[in-house]
């Protein structure tokens, strides 16, 4: 089960003794079961869609992307662990139960995300959601107005490259943006289910329409193992929407260490720490996360 081994790889960090302790991830999705392997660590959990106050996840990949950033494994004895097990998690569900949303709902967690940032502690912005659609791509667009702004205020944007490749111009909307931290796939060479269609090579590649080189950073995305929206159960899901969470997680651990480290100071420590994969910019960005070396030294 090489995918296990992949994402075992990625979780060498516990070996620093970081664990995201003190920073919040807000993660807008489609919402969070409290699975036992966080639940005590949700912050806060925002529904933008019904409006509803007790945590829930009624379609399972936002807790899945929540488990790859602060599971802690509890419920499997350790063996399937977060990037930052101790990180406070602020859900914000943006999505319905098919995993659908407007840019509207979207521009509407961002704005509470800023709006409470201070008070929850919040330092990292994930979000594995993007748009395809042609009338909303380009960088005047809402959404990418609305993750710039985000960026503005300091926050860490992390932004899914999304699942349209391996044409080039395929980074969906927000990840086409110049500011956020923009994230692909490094493994979508193997053959996986994404949303119920088996796909392969299916990570967004750049350039964007205004010639910007995207993704900037690739992470395993294929076959990640997290939880799901049933008590104590994990699931298998591949995307650039779980690269995207390994990402967020590492950078809570980079935060943790360096408290003082801006957006921007984040951003460029990605670029020079990153494993050279030998593939074009646009398709592995400055390289593939490396754990390790974004936090040594």
């Amino acid at each position: 089960m090489d995918y296990v081994k992949q994402q075992i790889h990625c979780l060498s960090s516990r070996q620093t003794g970081l664990t995201g302790r003190g920073i919040g991830v807000a993660v807008l999705d489609t919402g969070a079961y409290p699975h036992q392997d966080f639940k005590e660590r949700i912050t806060v959990f925002k529904d933008i869609i019904r409006g509803r106050r007790d945590a829930y996840d009624d379609n399972s990949h936002g807790t899945h992307v929540c488990g790859i950033i602060g599971g802690d494994g509890r419920a499997c004895g350790g063996r399937f662990q977060g990037m930052a097990p101790e990180c406070g998690l602020i859900c914000v569900k943006v999505l319905d139960k098919k995993g659908n949303g407007f840019a509207s709902d979207v521009l509407s967690g961002l704005r509470w995300v800023r709006e409470n940032r201070e008070r929850y502690g919040i330092r990292i912005v994930n979000i594995s959601v993007g748009s395809f659609n042609r009338k909303v791509m380009g960088e005047d667009s809402a959404l990418v107005q609305g993750v710039d702004a985000a960026w503005d205020d300091g926050l860490v944007m992390v932004v899914a490259a999304g699942n349209q490749g391996p044409g080039s111009m395929t980074i969906t909307t927000p990840g086409i943006s110049r500011k956020v931290i923009t994230v692909g796939s490094s493994d979508d060479y193997k053959a996986v289910m994404v949303m119920g269609s088996q796909m392969v090579n299916y990570s967004g590649r750049g350039p964007t329409a205004s010639c910007v080189c995207k993704p900037d950073i690739v992470a395993p995305g294929s076959k990640i193992i997290s939880c799901s929206n049933q008590p104590g159960r994990y699931q298998v899901k591949s995307g650039t929407s779980m690269s995207t969470p390994l990402v967020s997680g590492a950078l809570a651990l980079l935060l943790e260490k360096y408290p003082m480290m801006t957006n921007v100071e984040v951003k460029l420590r990605i670029r020079e720490r990153a494993m050279d994969l030998g593939l074009p910019h646009n398709q592995q960005g400055w390289g593939m996360l490396d754990v390790g070396r974004l936090l040594e030294g």
